[in-house]
């Protein structure tokens, strides 16, 4: 046999292989590729067909946590729009009727703000007077055409996504269905006792007479007035007379005083409370000598933090001082929390009678003052939520938990600061008043003033008028966490909001488990729930109140006036409580009473919280959604929210909250929460910082599959990260998981039906591949159950890059491309990778949608007009072969061997390809060797040609350390390269007919000659 081929090299056998061949592009175009499917979605109706598919099933929905419809939306938008399709479409495809039905959050400052900005303020306009309800009106529905605009903006950054949803009916919290919902909500918590009229401190302009919210606040330099002020213990013990048995301690407490120290003298009036903090070491002193006439006199007993004593000191002019002994907080031993003291002005014009208790804070701390904060529940929002978080155990001890309301709307104090009624903090210039000297002076006449000075620091100022704001108590509207729900005038003990809350917290599943424990102690420490705002845009607080004279307002029961006032808001929306000559309209009968219309607006939080009530539970509306049965109602339908972890104080909890109060139960079944997204570097994303990434740039470079692989790999639960390094970590994943599924594509264009193999009659590579196709498919479908996207993706990639593309596709391209069409391993190899190519293909629909969809439409043009109509493919359990799989790891360590020794040669440069290589395996452990005894090492490795021996290998044989009993030699491939298939073997040309190729290729010939193809 002559050792060259008789035939020419030139010879061209491509027609004759089946190389793969297909439509789906190596460079994905995913740009302009994305945009083409989202029409065809439309144009097949997609989400009706996944309606109409899904009939029947048990429900899983996701409700949508709404958005604020204002501006553009950002990447973390992008992130949990992401998150909650791939939810929504796994629940599909799992065999669930997922239906996402998508919202948005309309009312609220952010819009009332860009609406002053944009259409007055900038133009030079005078903001509208909501005293006239035909201005009042106009505004809102000013407010109303904005929030319209954002979401049709958002909704079409939201559909470029890939999300798939109820688009075209959509909630929204301004619909006047939803308006009208929200009303009943709020009448539901009047009809059950819960809801009153208390008070809160907010920020207020005196030269604007309105309460201003944090975003209309700027802080600028502003000189304070500044006290040290003391407050005489009268309790240091279990009680003023008692010591709890340490004399010594009590004897040093005997006239002693806390000092705290201020720069609002005039809020002292309001004072009802001291703070300290468990971190701050206290101590109690005494002044040894001081100036004759000074505020700080001998043998004055200080009680201060250790750390500020020896300032307070320099600041109260003492000479010389000592530390009596450390003070405790208390619990064991008599300490700080234990006391009370007297107020300052105590008996000044008959007033300030009541105790001053210690209260433990985590907002004091030793950078400055005294180390203690005097707290005036109505003039600031930690001395509030301090207070508040105490009222109970402060109203069992006796204390009227009450907040003043010692400043009114002018700014000057009122007949419940006494002594100094009329007097202004700020004047209506916005300019300081008399009220602090009037303090002041009397503090000193008290003899309870230890030292004053002045500070220049930030202090805020309203951005309209620029002047100085206050923070004053004004009243507000409050759901009570602890009184028991009253249910047809009838109330059961214990059946507080906090404990239905409480109760329903326990039930449900939170992902990850840690969302329990974290929104579980914000319910257990929550005062009453704060629901009104001073605003214009919003649902208002639509009930009528009568005054009792006592501060407090009686709430109007009135079936028929609920009746009117919610008919009215379903056909004109909200905006009919603002309306000329609304009061009488609802009132009908009664307007000759004494009822008021209230006129605060909803906090947005409800609105958003009420959310479940007027779309999971409005059949006319949301037809989709209708006839829920969850699993605590008997049912198999299923609720889920997911949100970013801060909405654990935000919609979750308002949700929860609204719904217990209203219905006894949480309106979920599983919250999933997940991070913020950060840079590269772990920063807070940030415009001015210039390291913010636009999901919309995102899209148009790379696609928003890139965006979805990106948020499917992530760990969700933590922070994730994301910046252009990462970006394109992310777009080499997608482009080996292209590729991988485009020689899917190729290869199986020469599949035809009918030429399926069966299982048992496939040879073991093949029946291998489907035992891990079976283990992917246990772990890809309890990761998509237990909404664990980073497993998914990363089983998924492993199994494609790994096993598929680097270990099987190797392997079989010989057997693919060459051998004859007849040949069985051709055929089983190609019913393998169908029923992978089927699998992955759906694995992967959640998350490479339009990927997905792309490969779908060429895989499968008469099957199902959509991948995502398909459900996640079944039944693999019978691949399962656990013996295959341990001899094939055997056969794979050798294979390790010999491709260690084949880059050994091919760095030496001693050989180029794979198949220049004929390696002889050595194996001394009996138990390889027998595993080897038929298996085809030559195809395995992939060269020419491979023996085993179980000789013992030559000293320098290839070695691997964790491969003991294995050694390899490579040697040359002996033969002629086949002009085919480019193996080298000794009986090329054995075939008169085709001398320059193998018999096997010899036989693929004469094949493809009877199906009419001859080179």
């Amino acid at each position: 046999m002559s050792e060259k081929p008789q035939k020419s090299d030139a010879t061209d056998y491509s027609k004759t292989l089946f190389l793969p061949q297909t439509e789906f592009p190596m460079r994905a175009g995913l740009p302009q590729r994305e945009p083409e499917i989202l029409q065809y979605w439309n144009e097949i109706g997609l989400y009706g067909r996944l309606r109409e598919a899904a009939s029947g099933r048990a429900k899983f929905v996701l409700h949508d946590g709404p958005p604020y419809a204002n501006g553009n939306i950002h990447i973390g938008h992008a992130l949990n729009k992401i998150l909650k399709d791939v939810v929504t479409k796994s629940q599909q495809m799992l065999g669930f009727d997922s239906n996402y039905v998508p919202g948005w959050d309309c009312h609220g400052l952010p819009i009332e703000w860009k609406i002053e900005e944009e259409n007055y303020r900038s133009k030079g306009k005078a903001k509208p007077d909501f005293r006239d309800s035909a201005a009042m009106v106009a505004f809102r529905r000013e407010c109303r055409a904005y929030a319209g605009h954002w979401l049709n903006v958002q909704r079409e950054e939201f559909k470029r996504l890939g999300v798939i949803g109820d688009w075209d009916h959509p909630y929204a919290t301004m619909d006047y269905f939803a308006e009208a919902q929200i009303a009943r909500e709020l009448m539901k918590f009047a009809a059950n006792g819960t809801l009153y009229r208390g008070s809160k401190p907010v920020m207020w302009s005196v030269v604007e007479k309105t309460a201003l919210a944090e975003a209309e606040v700027e802080y600028e330099d502003y000189t304070s007035d500044t006290v040290w002020v003391k407050f005489p213990l009268s309790v240091f013990g279990s009680s003023s007379s008692d010591t709890g048995g340490n004399n010594t301690a009590a004897d040093d407490l005997q006239g002693a005083s806390i000092v705290i120290w201020t720069t609002t003298p005039w809020t002292l009036p309001g004072n009802r409370a001291i703070s300290f903090s468990s971190k701050i070491e206290y101590g109690i002193y005494q002044v040894t000598k001081a100036p004759e006439g000074n505020w700080a006199k001998l043998g004055d007993k200080l009680i201060l933090a250790t750390a500020l004593a020896a300032e307070v000191m320099k600041q109260a002019k003492v000479e010389s001082f000592e530390l009596l002994r450390i003070v405790p907080l208390g619990g064991g031993e008599r300490g700080l929390e234990d006391f009370v003291c007297f107020h300052p002005l105590r008996g000044f014009a008959g007033g300030y009678k009541f105790d001053v208790p210690l209260l433990a804070g985590d907002h004091v701390t030793a950078d400055t003052g005294t180390g203690f904060v005097h707290t005036a529940p109505g003039h600031g929002r930690e001395d509030f939520d301090v207070w508040m978080s105490n009222a109970r155990e402060l109203e069992e001890e006796g204390i009227n938990t009450a907040i003043p309301y010692t400043v009114d709307e002018n700014g000057a104090l009122t007949d419940q600061a006494p002594g100094f009624t009329g007097k202004r903090v700020i004047n209506d210039r916005g300019e300081k008043g008399d009220a602090n000297e009037a303090v002041i002076k009397a503090l000193i006449d008290a003899g309870m003033l230890l030292a004053r000075g002045r500070l220049k620091h930030q202090y805020p100022h309203s951005w309209r008028s620029k002047k100085p704001v206050i923070f004053r108590n004004t009243p507000q509207w409050f759901i009570a966490m602890d009184k028991d729900i009253a249910d047809r005038g009838k109330a059961k003990s214990g059946d507080t909001l906090r404990a239905r809350a409480l109760n329903a917290i326990s039930v449900t599943q939170w992902v990850p488990p840690q969302g329990e424990n974290r929104i579980n102690g914000m319910i257990d420490s929550k005062p009453d729930w704060v629901i009104s705002r001073q605003r214009a845009w919003g649902v208002p607080i639509a009930v009528f109140v009568r005054e009792k004279g006592d501060g407090s307002a009686e709430i109007l029961q009135d079936a028929a006036v609920n009746r009117r006032i919610a008919e009215a808001f379903e056909q004109e929306g909200a905006d009919a409580w603002y309306m000329d000559g609304a009061r009488e309209r609802f009132l009908g009968s009664r307007a000759n009473e004494q009822w008021k219309k209230v006129d605060d607006i909803c906090d947005v939080w409800f609105d958003s919280g009420s959310t479940h009530a007027f779309v999971l539970e409005d059949p006319v509306h949301f037809p989709g959604l209708a006839g829920i049965k969850r699993k605590v109602d008997g049912g198999d339908d299923t609720v889920m929210y997911l949100e970013g972890s801060d909405q654990h104080r935000g919609w979750f909890q308002s949700s929860l909250l609204e719904s217990c109060g209203t219905r006894g139960r949480a309106p979920f079944d599983i919250v999933l929460t997940h991070g913020f997204t950060l840079d590269e570097n772990g920063r807070k994303m940030s415009k001015s910082v210039g390291n913010t990434v636009e999901p919309q740039k995102v899209m148009a470079q790379s696609g928003a599959d890139i965006l979805r692989l990106w948020v499917c790999a992530t760990d969700y639960a933590d922070d994730q990260r994301i910046g252009p390094e990462i970006l394109k970590n992310t777009i080499e994943t997608y482009r080996k998981l292209r590729n991988s599924i485009r020689w899917m594509l190729g290869t199986l264009h020469h599949f035809k039906p009918g030429e399926q193999v069966a299982h048992a009659g496939m040879p073991d590579l093949e029946r291998l591949m489907l035992h891990q196709l079976a283990e992917q498919a246990a772990i890809v479908r309890k990761a998509y159950a237990e909404f664990d996207y980073k497993t998914v993706v990363a089983s998924l990639s492993a199994f494609m890059n790994t096993e598929l593309s680097a270990f099987y596709f190797d392997i079989r391209k010989d057997t693919l491309y060459c051998d004859p069409p007849s040949s069985l391993a051709r055929k089983a190899a190609l019913t393998t990778i169908d029923i992978v190519c089927d699998a992955i293909l759906r694995w992967l629909t959640p998350v490479l949608s339009f990927t997905c969809e792309e490969a779908w439409q060429l895989y499968r043009p008469d099957a199902e007009p959509s991948v995502h109509l398909t459900l996640f493919p079944e039944g693999f359990e019978a691949f399962r072969d656990d013996a295959l799989a341990a001899k094939w790891q055997t056969i794979r360590d050798v294979r390790r061997v010999v491709t260690g020794a084949l880059e050994v040669e091919r760095a030496a440069k001693r050989i180029g390809s794979s198949l220049e290589a004929s390696p002889m395996v050595y194996v001394s452990d009996a138990r390889i060797f027998a595993t080897l005894f038929d298996v085809d090492l030559a195809e395995v490795c992939i060269t020419s040609n491979a023996m085993a021996s179980n000789e013992d290998a030559p000293a320098g044989a290839f070695r691997l350390n964790d491969v003991p009993g294995v050694a390899v030699v490579v040697e040359k491939a002996v033969g002629i390269k086949c002009a085919r298939s480019w193996k080298i073997l000794p009986d090329v040309g054995s075939d008169p007919e085709y001398p320059d190729v193998s018999p096997r290729d010899a036989k693929a010939l004469r094949e493809w000659k009877a199906l009419g193809v001859s080179v």
